[in-house]
């Protein structure tokens, strides 16, 4: 895949989550609508393309930790208040070769985590639990060798103790499983498929209305 190949030839080892979400779409898993931009001229025609309300965040390659490091602002609702979280974020990037990702703000009071990791015996593993931030807190996570077939997903979803919160709760829908499914699927293919990619980190995945949606990614490399 040119963008991991790339990646390494610039001797990275980590996607931006611009480059990230590139490659989850590239096998058909759900991501959120974004544009990625390098200056302020460019923040009203990309905020305007998504809509409003927007998510902005600082987006490199350098940067894993945005929410420790004040990077993302959420909800913003108008010009100003973009034009505003553009300077903030520019200016917590502390010369970071970056850029801002503007993205549509998904919805949702239900959140999980999906990710690959490449166990050096067994190979590529894919991980499936509780996201947002319970994620190292309950650390409430299946896993299952790749690749995966659907029946190991459907598995997967009952093993966790917080598999309720798949079921329609609170006036909530049920989660699509059948789309749940198939990005765990593909998440393994992924892994499979590429040697290169030695761990994917999805959280949150947020479920807006029953759908999963990736809202933020990382892909770790390794040269083979």
């Amino acid at each position: 895949m040119d963008i991991l190949d790339k990646a390494l030839k610039e001797g990275r080892e980590t996607l931006s989550e611009y480059e990230s979400k590139i490659v989850l779409a590239s096998y058909h898993i759900p991501v959120t609508r974004e544009i990625i931009i390098q200056k302020s001229d460019d923040i009203i025609s990309a905020t305007h393309e998504i809509g409003y309300p927007v998510v902005m965040k600082g987006c490199s390659p350098e940067i894993t930790h945005k929410t420790e490091k004040g990077l993302i602002q959420t909800d913003i609702r108008d010009d100003r208040e973009a034009l505003d979280a553009f300077n903030n974020i520019m200016a917590g990037m502390n010369g970071s070769h970056g850029s801002i990702l503007i993205q549509e703000m998904i919805k949702g009071k239900r959140e999980l985590v999906i990710g690959l990791i490449r166990d050096p015996q067994f190979g590529p593993c894919v991980m499936f639990g509780l996201g947002g931030i319970f994620t190292e807190i309950l650390k409430d996570v299946s896993f299952r060798l790749a690749p995966l077939e659907k029946r190991d997903t459907l598995e997967m979803m009952d093993e966790i103790k917080a598999h309720k919160i798949l079921d329609a709760v609170r006036g909530m829908d049920p989660v699509d499983r059948d789309i749940l499914s198939e990005i765990l699927i593909n998440v393994g293919k992924i892994g499979v498929e590429n040697d290169t990619i030695k761990e994917i980190d999805i959280n949150p995945v947020i479920i807006s209305g029953s759908r999963p949606v990736a809202v933020d990614a990382l892909i770790v490399l390794q040269a083979t």
